[in-house]
């Protein structure tokens, strides 16, 4: 059972902390990315930072000396960006977990559902399977909430975005796409769209998105500033779709569309409150 355990990313560290597994955590990183929710960001208080907007490097994330870290994607493992390989981690009797939906072989097909395997693995892994209960149960209670809010509403069309400038890529795939469907939207992309069918997001064209004309535009975000620059590229750039003409543009946490985040079930109840506000 570990017992020296550290979270690649604010997301991870928080479902750990969730499941009471406070005295485990013996290192947290890239906390600059997101703020931990505030009822658990006291537990955090103590527990040692490892690193700011990035993984940490190896030499930083073998001097914590832990026995199990929890990543969200495979990224973080990436040996030639500096970081712990999981062979590296391997053989320095560090086990390497990646949250479910963020395997490079589940990226395009992984669902909020996801969050759920990890947290019976991680209840199995430290041997907390109440807790581990307790946080499922609440989280698919939740999200049954979500469906019979909308149950009667008639779906909107929705694109999410990622704007880079005056660059748009858009998510057509993955737990983000998924996210949309349980919020009652109609994505207008899709992983049938040949532009989607190895990677869950792709560039896109002005002329597109005009085209598909969606009725919101779901955006995330990592800071305020980037919210506001992007709400205003959006109206000024596209002042004639729907989305723009009815005030519907929704930004989101970039951190709560990570694999294994438990801010997957936030980002589904944001949107349908947004989407659906009578609903609620």
């Amino acid at each position: 059972m570990p017992a020296a355990a550290v979270g690649l990313s604010p997301s991870q560290t928080e479902l750990m902390l969730r499941l009471g597994l406070d005295d485990r955590v013996v290192g947290q990183a890239q906390v600059g990315t997101a703020e931990l929710p505030a009822d658990v960001a006291e537990q955090a208080a103590g527990i040692p930072v490892l690193s700011d907007d990035a993984p940490p490097t190896r030499e930083i994330l073998l001097g914590a000396e832990p026995d199990f870290v929890y990543s969200p994607t495979g990224y973080e493992f990436t040996a030639e960006q500096g970081f712990a390989s999981i062979a590296q981690l391997e053989q320095a009797g560090v086990t390497a977990y990646t949250a479910t939906g963020g395997c490079l072989e589940r990226r395009n097909a992984g669902t909020v559902d996801d969050i759920f395997t990890d947290i019976d693995n991680l209840g199995r892994i430290f041997d907390v399977p109440e807790a581990a209960q307790t946080l499922t149960d609440r989280g698919r209670a939740d999200l049954d909430a979500v469906e019979a809010a909308i149950a009667g509403e008639t779906r909107l069309s929705v694109a999410q975005l990622y704007v880079d400038g005056s660059s748009l890529s858009a998510i057509g795939a993955g737990v983000e796409y998924d996210m949309i469907a349980l919020a009652g939207g109609e994505n207008v992309y899709s992983p049938d769209d040949a532009a989607f069918a190895d990677f869950f997001a792709a560039s896109i064209s002005p002329e597109s998105l005009a085209a598909e004309n969606p009725e919101a535009i779901v955006f995330a975000v990592s800071t305020e500033q980037q919210a506001a620059d992007t709400e205003d590229y959006l109206r000024a750039t596209f002042p004639n779709l729907a989305a723009v003409q009815n005030d519907r543009l929704i930004s989101i946490s970039a951190a709560d569309v990570f694999p294994g985040t438990l801010g997957n079930i936030r980002v589904v109840q944001q949107l349908a409150a947004e989407l659906y506000p009578t609903a609620f």
